[in-house]
């Protein structure tokens, strides 16, 4: 059995399209994640002696035509095409599958993601051309439907998948558990060594090029707005051993001498402390932290002792999602946070000598222009190395997408999600702040936040004690800067 994984084309003609980023577009900042989750899915196939091909066509920036004419080169005998999705991209990635199907009938085609996940039976009548949806993690839905194919599994024994019956009935199994044995799946380190060119993904808050990498699925939280606990991975945070973790590290450090940083894309890396402490710990030992640095999504909850830990094992940076300063609209979005939180988590991470990447949210339920004024004015408080304002983008399948669908505040129309140039576009439009209103407030908040004195002084100070830092502000200001200093009113998160 021949499995062809891709990440379809998307806008290549103006840059690359970050699918499996939380917001999925393509950003002034240049970043482009790795995607991770079709990544796993392609090691657990191959893992169990699948043939296998691997094509990402945003990293190369590829056409329709350029994708489809590796899929001819590398693997045109496919039984199986998965093919990852995003609610901007939706359509497209159908058409996609309909000329898949159109020029290998005999083909399946599977889309997996955030996307079907939440709209199973919704996305399977956009086209005929798509034969599944693999619901939620996909990892072994996606084996168990090449056995399925083999003779080896009953269509009705595969859960998780969405299918059309011979009649043409779209039918749901039940929902797959979600995976307790994560190292039972393999790392994407090696995976991406094998298949991918680590220069082709950036992560801007990261030394280029770096590693990203899960040790864990799933997020005790319940932020209403985020999207993959509620459509892909639920709420119990299930992890890697230590050691698989530690051992990652290893073979980054000792197969990319190019890479100084790994990325951990934990929504809450940091949710178990004795894990962590642990991993700090084995990091040491191994004498890894002197050859990698790293950075990971921290909640505001954490205590000093861990960030101590966490710096002295190579931890640099930290990325909280503070999203508001206003505690009516922190509990309004199930936050789980409080103002003296955030205050002890900026003034630990401050002892603890980590920078910190601070993101802010405005538009969720109870914003005003004071509470967004306010959020800003906290966040120039605050000094934290760099920050980020964004509109709430409402994502299909999220508590925060039914609240503004219902409220008659979005449209619903998945193509308004981006521009015509595959950059964010605000779809919220509140009683009291349009969507232009909130995306005017972030680009003013934004150069308030750069363009001062003292944030001008501290790049520069950092770049003085470390010259990969300078070297990192200077790539991203030069992408930044156009978003920065354009005088252009049109909805752009």
């Amino acid at each position: 059995m021949n499995i062809c994984f891709i990440n379809p084309p998307f806008k290549s003609e103006y840059g690359k399209f970050s699918r499996e980023s939380r917001s999925p577009s393509i950003g002034h900042s240049g970043v482009l994640y790795y995607p991770l989750w079709l990544i796993y899915a392609a090691a657990v196939a191959e893992k169990n002696g699948y043939n296998i091909a691997f094509i990402d066509a945003p990293a190369k920036r590829l056409n329709k035509e350029q994708t489809l004419e590796r899929v001819k080169n590398e693997m045109p005998n496919a039984d199986l095409f998965v093919l990852d999705t995003s609610t901007p991209s939706i359509y497209s990635d159908v058409a996609f599958a309909d000329t898949l199907k159109g020029i290998y009938p005999e083909s399946k085609v599977m889309l997996v993601g955030t996307h079907p996940s939440a709209t199973d039976v919704e996305t399977m009548n956009i086209s005929p051309s798509v034969d599944y949806i693999a619901r939620q993690e996909y990892d072994y839905i996606v084996l168990n439907t090449v056995r399925m194919l083999e003779g080896k599994l009953k269509i009705e024994e595969v859960d998780g998948l969405t299918y059309r019956s011979a009649e043409g009935e779209i039918l749901r199994n039940k929902n797959a558990e979600h995976i307790s044995d994560l190292d039972a799946i393999p790392m994407a380190a090696p995976f991406i060594k094998k298949y991918l060119d680590v220069k082709d993904y950036v992560f801007p808050a990261a030394s280029y090029p770096a590693v990203q990498i899960f040790t864990g699925r799933g997020c005790p939280a319940h932020c209403n707005y985020c999207v993959y606990p509620q459509t892909m991975h639920g709420h119990k945070y299930r992890l890697r051993n230590p050691e698989s973790v530690v051992a990652e590290f290893e073979y980054i450090a000792d197969n990319f001498p190019e890479v100084h940083e790994v990325v951990i894309e934990d929504d809450t890396f940091t949710a178990n402390k004795a894990r962590v402490l642990e991993i700090c710990r084995l990091l040491r030992e191994k004498k890894l932290h002197k050859r990698l640095k790293w950075l990971c999504n921290a909640r505001v909850n954490i205590d000093l002792e861990t960030l101590k830990e966490m710096k002295k094992s190579g931890c640099h940076l930290i990325i909280p999602g503070i999203e508001s300063y206003n505690q009516e609209i922190l509990d309004n979005i199930k936050k789980g946070s409080t103002l003296k939180f955030i205050d002890n988590y900026i003034a630990n991470a401050k002892k603890a000598k980590l920078l910190i990447h601070a993101c802010y949210m405005v538009g969720n339920k109870g914003e005003t222009r004071e509470t967004m004024e306010r959020t800003l004015n906290a966040a120039l408080k605050f000094k934290t190395d760099t920050a980020q304002f964004f509109p709430l983008i409402p994502y299909p399948g999220t508590e925060a997408f039914e609240w503004a669908k219902s409220n008659g505040y979005i449209s619903g129309k998945y193509e308004d999600y981006v521009q015509e140039d595959g950059t964010l576009n605000c779809v919220l439009n509140l009683p009291d702040l349009s969507a232009e209103d909130l995306v005017e407030f972030c680009a003013y908040a934004r150069k308030k936040y750069y363009m001062r004195p003292w944030y001008i002084a501290h790049r520069l100070w950092m770049g003085i004690k470390h010259p990969s830092d300078l070297k990192r502000s200077l790539k991203a200001f030069k992408r930044l800067k156009s978003s920065l200093f354009s005088k252009d009113k049109k909805n752009k998160g």
